[in-house]
């Protein structure tokens, strides 16, 4: 069975309370949702230097690659859907960089709280159309 958006969600909600964000105070939550029904959390991690802090998305991106459980090294994990929660913000859209990221592993959708709190779906090429990824080399 596959876990619901409102899940998903849950789940993000859960990650972005683990979150380190003492320069902004905006801690983020990620939860994705694999092909293989597995979901990996992540959420911010902020430093002095702002350059080098990482978001939810990217948390549980690199935490998909270390925690994977089979396949060979190189090989790509599709996310089927990235739940982004913002505690202080609704919705909260994944940045730039963090939609690059979900581009590499072909991620189909990306779901966000509308502002009633209701899931709110929407598909990956409306967040980054023309995106350059592995089939653009």
């Amino acid at each position: 069975m596959t876990a619901s958006d409102a899940e998903l969600l849950d789940r993000a909600r859960a990650a972005a309370h683990s979150a380190y964000a003492p320069y902004s105070g905006f801690p983020v939550g990620a939860a994705l949702l694999l092909e293989d029904g597995r979901i990996v959390t992540g959420c911010n991690v902020e430093n002095a230097s702002y350059g080098l802090t990482i978001c939810a998305e990217r948390t549980a991106a690199g935490r998909m690659i270390v925690e994977r459980e089979s396949g060979p090294p190189g090989e790509r994990p599709h996310i089927v859907a990235a739940a982004v929660v913002g505690l202080k913000a609704a919705p909260c859209h994944p940045c730039g960089a963090c939609r690059q990221v979900l581009g590499e592993f072909s991620c189909d959708r990306v779901i966000v709280e509308g502002s009633s709190g209701d899931p709110v779906s929407i598909a990956f090429t409306e967040l980054l159309p023309h995106a350059f990824g592995p089939d653009s080399l």
